[in-house]
């Protein structure tokens, strides 16, 4: 977390004391300074307040070490345009860490699914799921594994534990990366991302071609998280030809875009 570093940074570039960035937002001076030193943790409430007098979205001050990105972006988010942001308004990620302050991968099983989708963003809610570590995985990312249902990311079997990493920024996603996805309409989906930003919306596809595609829009989506790996006590079906063509596809249309992109 980079609270404290981004507060103590983006007060200097305004050029301001803590005294004066405690006086415009109504605080003392020993509350502003616990915040910016690390010694107090703000609540929802003063988060919010520090976005909107630094024009900096919460995820973005929180999970983001500005000191670490180029001075281009920096200016960009100074003027309003956060390049951490693609979409929905994102929050703060409710997570947990174990004894060693390092991050949980949560387990959202399939019972607990309908309870995600509304408690997503609860932090209590997110302590009550079980927890585990997997210590070939990052510690400086941050992951949450989900149970799947059903046969439409075949060879993935049904009930397969999937985890994925979470992403702030969805412009990163390449077509035909798969993910899991949580929309507000449809609750946890594993699906091929197609990006379509232009008409605000992603197009999700299936791996089984029995299923169609469908379009979301953006602000449906509250998380995204790419896939990592699986866990399964069933041995895949190996890919048939059909599933080893729609992949190839996918890559194309990916190049496609990319080639849109650089003609424009």
């Amino acid at each position: 977390m980079y609270l404290r570093s981004n507060l103590k940074l983006l007060r200097k570039r305004k050029q301001r004391t803590q005294d004066e960035v405690a006086t415009f937002l109504g605080m003392k001076r020993s509350t502003y300074s616990g915040y910016e030193n690390g010694v107090a943790e703000p609540g929802i409430a003063e988060l919010q307040t520090f976005s909107d007098y630094f024009g900096v979205a919460m995820d973005t001050l929180v999970r983001v070490d500005l000191q670490k990105i180029s001075e281009s972006q920096l200016n960009q988010l100074l003027e309003g345009v956060d390049p951490y942001i693609r979409g929905s308004r994102l929050r703060i990620l409710s997570t947990t860490v174990n004894s060693e302050n390092r991050e949980n991968i949560e387990l959202v099983n399939e019972k607990a699914q309908a309870g995600y989708r509304r408690g997503y963003a609860d932090p209590e809610y997110i302590r009550e799921l079980p927890v585990f570590q997997l210590p070939f995985l990052s510690p400086e990312r941050k992951y949450r594994t989900f149970q799947i249902s059903g046969d439409s990311m075949l060879p993935i079997p049904d009930g397969s534990y999937v985890t994925g990493e979470f992403v702030e920024n969805w412009e990163y996603l390449k077509n035909g990366d798969p993910c899991i996805i949580l929309t507000k309409d449809d609750g946890v989906v594993f699906k091929l991302i197609q990006k379509d930003f232009r008409r605000k919306q992603f197009i999700l596809h299936s791996l089984n071609k029995v299923y169609d595609s469908f379009q979301v829009a953006v602000e449906e989506i509250a998380e995204i998280w790419k896939f990592v790996h699986y866990i399964s006590s069933e041995m895949p079906d190996p890919l048939t030809s059909e599933q080893e063509l729609y992949q190839v596809v996918a890559n194309l249309k990916d190049e496609v875009e990319k080639l849109k992109e650089q003609r424009n």
